[in-house]
């Protein structure tokens, strides 16, 4: 049972990864600096980030030791969310993307993908 446990959480990591990957991709598209590093090629692990312009970013780690949502502004943290409510607070990001036009358009990135 515990293997079995322990594959579906892998692959859980694995597509959530694919995921922010993707999300990055439409967030610069639509003119937010944004990335998403990955470790290895094994997507095991993640760190993606995304500025929302007036000193405003998110970032959202996600690894076999935990996921966590980090809100800040001014470089201060506003909030910091983990498992469960990160994944939510991912979501709400996703659906205001689907929902809204770029609040402001740039090319630039916060970081060069790998």
């Amino acid at each position: 049972m515990f293997l079995r446990l322990a594959h579906q959480h892998r692959q859980f990591v694995q597509d959530l990864v694919m995921n922010l990957q993707a999300l990055a991709i439409v967030l610069e598209r639509r003119g937010y600096p944004a990335s998403c590093y990955t470790c290895g090629d094994q997507m095991n692990s993640a760190s993606f980030m995304v500025s929302l312009g007036n000193n405003h970013l998110i970032r959202f780690l996600v690894s076999d030791y935990g996921i966590t949502w980090t809100e800040m502004r001014d470089d201060r943290e506003l909030m910091k969310l983990e498992g469960a409510e990160a994944i939510n607070q991912l979501q709400e990001l996703a659906n205001l993307v689907k929902q809204s036009a770029p609040a402001y358009a740039s090319g630039k990135t916060l970081a060069k993908k790998s």
